[in-house]
C-alpha cells in the first residue's frame, strides 16, 4: 500500500520516484505522544527548492492542475491517511507496555481486509496505580472462602500426612493440578530423596528403675517421638531444667553431668533445648507440655518434633538431595549425640512422684513439678527410631513478570504434618492457593502487569526442619541469590487474634510498616500498626521457620508473620491440631485468614509492581552501628590484646557511604530507563547475600549470614566470645577472637564495596 502511495506521488508531481517514505515519531514536550511527523526523503540528485521547509516534498517541475490531477490528489490523500493510521498503530504496539498509547484492533468485516478499515478507540492506561491494585486485591479477598479451603485441605485427618506418605504425595499432585487450573504461567514439581527418622518397630520407652538396676515399672511407651534423636538406651538421675534455655541450666544447683534432663516445651526449639543439655554432658532429654503453659491440652496427647539444630536433610549437609547426586557419607554437626523423647503430661506427673524438691516458684509451673529423682531411683530411656529414605515433592507455580521475569518473589507454605496439621500446614497451604488464584485473575482479567515474577511454592518435610525448602535452596544455590529477591513464609500465619508478630530481614522493615498501616485488624478494626517502636520487637527467625534458610543460608530477604495470642498455640505438633479445634479456638478464622492474605498480597504487589525494588538497604546502617556500639564496651580488652577497632569503624563508614551513594544514584535515575533501574535493583537485591561470610564452608557452616546465621563467624558469636574473656579468661581463645574480628570486619567491608557498584567507583583506601 505504501508502494502505491509512492507511485501516485511520483505520477502526480511528474518527477522520478521518490527513494522512500520515513515516519518519524517524536515525543513532544507537553507529553502528547500521538503527534506523527512525516517526512519525505528524496534522492540527492533531485532539484529540491531549499527555500521551502517543513513537512512538504517539493520538486522543480510542477504539472498543470487538471481533473485527473484532482482525482490523483484525492487518491494520494486517502492512501496517506491509511498509511498514517498503519504507522500510528505500529507505534502504539511498540510502546504499549509503557502505557503511552493503546489501541484496540479493528473488527474485521466479512469480505473486507482488516487493513482497509480503521476504527478509533479511546486510550486506555495499561499500567495500574497502587490505589487501584490495593482496591482490586481487597475486592477479591472479600470474595475468597478461606475457611472452606482450610477445611477441605484438612479432611480425612485420620490419614497420616507425614512427609513422604501417600497422603502427602496425593496432596502434592492435587496442588499441582490446582495451580494449572488457576492458569499460572508454568507449573512443575521437584523430586528430592531425603533421609528422615521415624519410629522403629520396637516401641520407645520410659521406665523407673532402682539405682541397682532393678526395674520398678514402665511409665510410658510414648506415641510421639523426636526425629533425629540418637537411637540408644541410657539410665541415670533425672533433673528438671525448666524450659532448657542457657539461663535455666546456669541457674540449676544440681549438675546435669551424667544425668537425664526433663524440660518443658516452649520458648525455644527442641533442638536448642537438646544442644544446651548436651553441652553440659547430659545423657538424654525428655520433653513434655505442662498444664500451666498448655492448660487445654489433654494429659495423654502425644507430642512430635525434631532435634536437628539446622534445616534440610541432615545427611547431605550443604548439598542438594536430588537423585542424580552422590556424596560420601556425612552428617550435619547439628545432630544430637544423645537420645531425645517427648512424653505426655501424664507420664511427666508420674515421674515427678518419684522425685524430690519442689520446682522454684519463679518457674510458674505446675504444683506437681519436682526437681530431681529421689536417691534410690533412676530413669531409663530407650529410643529405637530408625532412618528411612523417602521421596518428597516440592510443587511450584509461577506468574511471570512482564519486564524482569528472571527476578522473582517466592511465596511458600509447608504441606506436610505429623498430625492433622490444621494450623501447622493447612492454613498456609490455603493462603497459598487463594493468593495464586487472586493474582492469576488480576493478571489475566484485570490488567495487572507485575514487573517481576511471583513463584508460589508448596514444601514437603517441613516438620523435619524445613527439609523441602532447604533442599531446593541447596539445589539452586549458585543462582538463587541473583534471582530471588524476597521470600514470604505463610506457615503458622493464624494462631490467634490478639497480636500481630513479625520476623523479617531489616531490608523489609520499611515496607512492612507501610503494609501494617494499610491493613486493618479484622476483630478490632484498627490498623495493624499500633507501635512506633515495633522494630525493636521483631523476633529473630528460628530454625523451625522455613524463612530462616532463605535468609541465613541463601542471603535472600525473608519475612514470616503471624496472628497469635500472648501464649503459644497449644496444639501444634499434636494429634489435636484439627480444623474443628482451630475453628473452636478462632471463630473469626475466615476474617483472620483474609487479613493474613492481605498482608502477603500487599507485600507481593509492592515488591513486583514498581520499577524500583522496595527494599530498604539503609536499615543495615543501624544494624552495623548497633554492633559497633556493643564492641565499644570492650575497648579496654581489645587494647590489651594489642588490637584496634579502627578498621571496623572504617568498614562501617564505607558501608554508610555506599548506601548514601546508592540512594543518590536512585534519586538521579530516570525511572523509565529499565537498564539503569535494573542495575540499581541488582545492587539492592544482593545486600543480604554479601553478608554471608565467604570465609566459612556452606557444608560445615551452612548458615553463613554474619547477622542472622549460626556459628563462630557470626557477630553474636564474636561478642559472646569477647564476654567470655571477662567471665572466664582461661576459656577465652585470643587467636580465635583475632580471626573472628578480622573476618567480620572484612565481610562488612566487602558488603560495602559490593554495594558501592562497579570497582572503578570504589575510592576506598584499604
Amino acid at each position: 500500500m505504501m508502494d502505491q502511495a509512492r507511485s501516485a506521488l511520483s505520477n502526480l508531481f511528474g518527477g522520478e520516484p521518490l527513494s522512500y517514505t520515513r515516519f518519524s515519531l517524536a515525543r513532544q514536550v507537553d507529553g502528547d505522544n500521538s503527534h506523527v511527523e512525516m517526512k519525505l526523503a528524496v534522492d540527492e540528485e533531485e532539484n529540491v527548492d531549499n527555500n521551502v521547509r517543513g513537512n512538504h516534498a517539493c520538486v522543480t517541475k510542477p504539472k498543470r492542475f487538471t481533473r485527473s490531477t484532482f482525482w490523483g490528489t484525492t487518491a494520494v490523500i486517502i492512501f496517506f491517511f491509511i498509511g498514517f493510521m498503519v504507522g500510528y498503530l505500529g507505534y502504539c504496539k511498540r510502546v504499549e507496555p509503557k502505557g503511552e498509547c493503546r489501541e484496540t484492533e479493528p473488527p474485521k468485516i466479512e469480505g473486507t481486509e482488516s487493513s482497509e478499515i480503521e476504527e478509533y478507540f479511546p486510550e486506555v492506561p495499561s499500567r495500574l496505580f497502587w490505589t487501584d491494585l490495593k482496591a482490586m486485591l481487597s475486592e477479591k479477598l472479600n470474595a475468597a472462602d478461606f475457611s472452606n479451603t482450610i477445611r477441605r485441605l484438612n479432611e480425612n485427618t485420620f490419614v497420616p500426612r507425614e512427609a513422604g506418605s501417600q497422603k502427602d504425595e496425593s496432596l502434592a499432585f492435587y496442588l499441582e493440578d490446582q495451580f494449572r487450573k488457576r492458569q499460572l504461567s508454568k507449573v512443575w514439581h521437584d523430586e528430592h530423596f531425603v533421609k528422615i527418622q521415624v519410629k522403629g518397630s520396637t516401641r520407645n520407652s520410659v521406665t523407673i528403675v532402682r539405682t541397682n538396676g532393678e526395674m520398678v515399672y514402665l511409665v510410658e511407651n510414648p506415641v510421639g517421638y523426636v526425629a533425629y534423636s540418637k537411637a540408644t538406651t541410657v539410665t541415670g538421675k533425672l533433673i528438671h531444667a525448666n524450659f532448657g534455655t542457657k539461663k535455666d541450666f546456669e541457674d540449676l544447683t544440681s549438675p546435669v553431668n551424667g544425668s537425664l534432663v526433663i524440660v518443658r516445651a516452649g520458648k525455644i526449639t527442641f533442638a536448642e533445648k537438646v544442644k544446651n543439655a548436651e553441652s553440659l554432658n547430659a545423657i538424654g532429654v525428655l520433653i513434655y507440655m505442662d498444664r500451666t503453659k498448655f492448660p487445654i491440652v489433654d494429659a495423654e496427647v502425644p507430642v512430635f518434633g525434631h532435634a536437628h539444630l539446622g534445616t534440610g536433610d541432615p545427611y547431605t549437609p550443604g548439598f542438594p538431595s536430588f537423585n542424580h547426586t552422590q556424596f560420601p557419607p556425612s552428617q550435619s554437626s547439628g545432630l544430637p549425640n544423645i537420645p531425645v523423647q517427648t512424653i505426655s503430661r501424664a507420664c511427666a506427673e508420674q515421674l515427678f512422684q518419684n522425685m524430690e524438691e519442689d520446682c522454684p516458684s519463679t518457674w510458674k509451673t505446675d504444683s506437681s513439678c519436682r526437681l530431681v529423682t529421689s536417691q534410690n531411683n533412676n530413669v531409663k530411656l530407650t529410643v529405637t527410631n530408625e532412618l528411612k529414605e523417602i521421596r518428597i515433592l516440592n510443587v511450584f507455580g509461577v506468574i511471570k513478570g512482564f519486564e524482569e521475569p528472571d527476578h522473582y518473589i517466592v511465596v511458600g507454605a509447608q504441606r506436610d504434618a505429623w498430625g492433622p496439621g490444621a494450623a501447622k500446614s493447612s492454613v498456609g497451604t490455603a493462603l497459598l492457593l487463594e493468593l495464586a488464584q487472586i493474582f492469576s485473575d488480576m493478571v489475566l482479567k484485570d490488567g495487572f502487569k507485575p514487573s517481576r515474577s511471583i513463584v508460589f511454592a508448596s514444601w514437603s518435610a517441613g516438620d523435619f526442619g524445613a527439609v523441602g525448602a532447604t533442599e531446593w535452596l541447596e539445589g539452586y544455590l549458585s543462582s538463587l541469590h541473583s534471582k530471588a529477591f524476597t521470600y514470604i513464609n505463610l506457615d503458622n500465619a493464624i494462631l490467634g487474634t490478639s497480636n500481630f508478630k513479625v520476623s523479617a530481614s531489616p531490608l523489609l522493615y520499611s515496607l512492612l510498616e507501610k503494609v501494617m498501616q494499610n491493613v486493618k485488624h479484622p476483630v478490632t478494626g484498627q490498623s495493624l500498626y499500633q507501635d512506633s517502636n515495633w522494630i525493636s520487637k521483631v523476633e529473630k527467625l528460628s530454625f523451625d521457620n522455613a524463612a530462616f534458610p532463605f535468609l541465613a543460608y541463601s542471603g535472600i530477604p525473608a519475612v514470616s508473620f503471624r496472628f497469635c495470642e500472648d501464649t503459644d498455640y497449644p496444639y501444634l505438633g499434636t494429634s489435636m491440631d484439627t480444623y474443628q479445634v482451630l475453628y473452636r479456638e478462632i471463630p473469626q478464622l475466615d476474617k483472620m485468614a483474609r487479613a493474613a492474605a492481605e498482608v502477603a498480597g500487599q507485600l507481593i504487589i509492592k515488591l513486583t509492581h514498581e520499577a524500583e525494588l522496595n527494599l530498604n538497604y539503609e536499615m543495615y546502617n543501624d544494624e552495623i552501628f548497633s554492633f559497633v556500639r556493643d564492641m565499644n564496651q570492650f575497648r579496654a580488652d581489645i587494647k590489651e590484646m594489642g588490637l584496634s577497632l579502627q578498621w571496623l569503624y572504617s568498614a562501617r563508614g564505607d558501608f554508610f557511604r555506599a548506601t548514601s551513594k546508592l540512594t543518590t544514584d536512585y534519586k538521579n535515575a530516570e525511572r523509565t530507563d529499565r537498564f539503569v533501574m535494573r542495575g540499581i535493583n541488582d545492587r539492592i537485591m544482593k545486600v543480604e547475600y554479601h553478608f554471608l561470610s565467604p570465609y566459612v564452608s556452606p557444608r560445615d557452616s551452612p548458615f553463613r549470614h554474619i547477622f542472622w546465621g549460626s556459628g563462630s563467624h557470626t557477630l553474636s558469636a564474636l561478642l559472646e566470645h569477647l564476654k567470655l574473656r571477662q567471665k572466664n579468661n582461661s576459656a577465652f581463645n585470643q587467636t580465635l577472637f583475632k580471626n573472628q574480628l578480622a573476618l567480620a570486619t572484612w565481610t562488612i567491608q566487602g558488603a560495602a564495596n559490593a554495594l558501592a557498584g562497579d570497582i572503578w567507583n570504589i575510592d576506598n583506601e584499604f
